[in-house]
């Protein structure tokens, strides 16, 4: 019913930015809240950043250095990753929560993730 893909993912050198982009598609009406969670080699998956409506959410470790935004009439969200750190170097999922469709409501997904590499 609906798909999420990420894109932008890649190899970046510490200091240096990326733009990950996740669109959303299938029969959707609306989606209450978009955001990015990335998992560590070894590591649990953890809450990047979420946006809601006007407000946004980030995790201590990326505030200010991480800004995330979204596009509703395109059903699609971005990360603007700068100042990267080889600690944020993980698989990046979006995930898309309460979205309304045909025939569904109030469902999430997740997409199949991103991997982005910080290294010199």
């Amino acid at each position: 019913q609906v798909q999420l893909v990420e894109s932008g993912g890649g190899l970046v050198q510490p200091g240096g930015s990326l733009r990950l982009s996740c669109a959303a598609s299938g029969s959707i009406y609306t989606i209450e809240a978009m955001g990015w969670y990335r998992q560590a080699p070894g590591k649990q998956r953890e809450l990047g950043a979420v946006i809601s409506g006007g407000s946004t959410n980030y995790a201590d470790s990326v505030k200010g250095r991480f800004t995330i935004s979204r596009d509703n009439a395109k059903n699609t969200v971005y990360l603007q990753m700068n100042s990267m750190k080889p600690e944020d170097t993980a698989v990046y999922y979006c995930k898309a929560d309460g979205v309304t469709g045909r025939g569904f409501a109030g469902m999430d997904y997740w997409g199949k993730g991103t991997l982005v590499s910080v290294s010199s």
